[in-house]
C-alpha cells in the first residue's frame, strides 16, 4: 500500500507542480552559476547507491559534503529560500517515482558517512526506502548526530505505519515541522 500512494502521489505531485519546479530552476540558474537540478550519490535501500535529486541551493563550486560540513556562505541568495521552505525537495518526487525513494523514510545519506551507514546496517534501518521526510526530521535531528539519528530511523522502522506516515508528511508540510539539516 506504501509503494502505491508513493507512486501515485508523486505521478501527481509531478503532474501538478511541474511548472513551479521549471519556475525554480529557471530562478536558480539566473541567481548563480551551475545547473538548476543538483543530483548527487546517496546510500539507498540495502545500502544501494542511487542518485538523488535536489534543486541547487548552494553555489556550484560547494564540495561534496554533508550539508552540516557547509558553511552558510555557499549557500545561494534564492537557496535559504527554497530550503526553508522545503521546495529543494520537489525533484525528489521523480526519485519516488522510481521507487529509489519514500515519501516518508530515513533521509538519504552520502556513501562517506561511514559511520551513519554503519549505525542505520547495525539497527536494521538500511531495509527501509529513504525519504524525503521522516520522523527524526520532523524531530529536528539531522546528520551532525549519526547514533542519534540511526536511533530514531531505528524507532520508525519498529513502529512506521501507513497511518503514521500521513502524519509525517502532515507535520512537515503543514506545520512547518523538520529544519533540515544545520549549516555552519
Amino acid at each position: 500500500m506504501k509503494r502505491t500512494f508513493d507512486f501515485v502521489a508523486a505521478a501527481l505531485g509531478l503532474a501538478v507542480l511541474w511548472p513551479v519546479l521549471l519556475a525554480l530552476v529557471f530562478i536558480i540558474k539566473r541567481g548563480s552559476e551551475g545547473p538548476g537540478i543538483f543530483s548527487q550519490v546517496r546510500v539507498g535501500r540495502d545500502c544501494k547507491p542511487f542518485r538523488c535529486h535536489k534543486l541547487r541551493s548552494m553555489r556550484a563550486d560547494t564540495p561534496n559534503v554533508p550539508s552540516h560540513h557547509a558553511t552558510a556562505g555557499q549557500i545561494t541568495s534564492i537557496g535559504h529560500f527554497i530550503r526553508k521552505t522545503k521546495l529543494d525537495e520537489l525533484p525528489q518526487l521523480w526519485n519516488v517515482l522510481k521507487g529509489e525513494m519514500s515519501f516518508v523514510g530515513p533521509r538519504p545519506c552520502l556513501p562517506s558517512q561511514t559511520e551513519l551507514v554503519e549505525e542505520r546496517q547495525r539497527r536494521g534501518v538500511m531495509t527501509l526506502r529513504p525519504g524525503i521526510t521522516g520522523l527524526a526530521q520532523i524531530n529536528d535531528i539531522d546528520m551532525s548526530n549519526p547514533i542519534r539519528l540511526a536511533a530514531k530511523d531505528a524507532e520508525y522502522l519498529e513502529t512506521h505505519t501507513f497511518l503514521g506516515d500521513f502524519a509525517i508528511i502532515f507535520r512537515t508540510v503543514f506545520r512547518g515541522e523538520g529544519s533540515g539539516d544545520r549549516i555552519r
